[in-house]
């Protein structure tokens, strides 16, 4: 295990936190001025939540290319971006009217369209496989590999459509059959579980969560905390953090991320 970034809804972690934040694009979107990151992030589109609001991108792949850039010049230390996948959860499924293999195909489409946009090769995009069953995962895997594709070239492919799910052992059954299909793929899930992290981080590469906010939501303020929830406290979410990392056997933070 490479890295695990810690999920954050606020902003302003970026230039607080010193540990790897997974940030969304809706939540950086249309600010007028962003902090200076002080380790690196990784840049969330917002598509489960875009395509449950409107069945559809609002954004166009230029536009997401253009932020992606002012994320990188204004906040620095961008370390990738997830791609404005279709992922297919069935109440996604039921607001776009699409099918998964709609959703597939257009996944793989956006990935090629925003490598053209960007037009350079430091690309930030990892690759994203979607999918509900194994046999749907495989489906897409290939597609990428019609496509002209090769996802083991790249630093990081994401697992989709996982972060929603409660059974840790489905998720472990995608990654391990994922791995089986290509065993030089490097993973990364979303929305990871701790249960998950326990039980599958060594199979992965990296992966993100925000599932302490939840948990602070269900909590009392930390002590000495004035607030009346912990779920945007920035304290909670590193000790959150602290405690899933040494109760997970099997992942090794390899990579050492220096504050500025």
């Amino acid at each position: 295990m490479d890295i695990f970034y810690l999920g954050t809804h606020q902003v302003s972690h970026l230039a607080e936190a010193g540990v790897p934040l997974f940030v969304s694009h809706r939540r950086l979107a249309g600010r007028k001025s962003l902090p200076r990151a002080i380790a690196e992030y990784a840049v969330d589109s917002g598509a489960y939540t875009e395509l449950l609001l409107h069945g559809r991108w609002t954004v166009t792949p230029q536009q997401y290319c253009a932020a992606i850039r002012r994320y990188d010049e204004e906040i620095g230390r961008v370390a990738w971006a997830a791609p404005q996948d279709w992922c297919v959860e069935s109440n996604v499924l039921a607001a776009t009217g699409l099918t998964v293999e709609d959703h597939q195909r257009r996944t793989v489409e956006n990935f090629l369209e925003l490598q053209q946009c960007w037009g350079d090769d430091d690309q930030p995009w990892a690759p994203v496989i979607q999918g509900n069953t194994v046999d749907q995962y495989r489906r897409c895997w290939e597609m990428y590999g019609k496509a002209g594709i090769d996802l083991k070239n790249f630093p990081l492919v994401g697992v989709g459509s996982v972060c929603r799910r409660q059974a840790t052992s489905e998720i472990d059954a995608v990654v391990s059959a994922l791995l089986r299909l290509d065993p030089g793929l490097p993973l990364h899930t979303f929305g990871a579980k701790g249960g998950g992290i326990a039980r599958y981080g060594h199979k992965i590469c990296s992966a993100d969560s925000l599932a302490w906010s939840y948990q602070a939501r269900r909590r009392p303020p930390l002590p000495g905390h004035t607030h009346s929830s912990c779920s945007n406290c920035l304290d909670f979410a590193l000790l959150w953090r602290e405690r899933v990392l040494a109760n997970a056997p099997g992942w090794e933070l390899k990579r050492l991320y220096a504050v500025a």
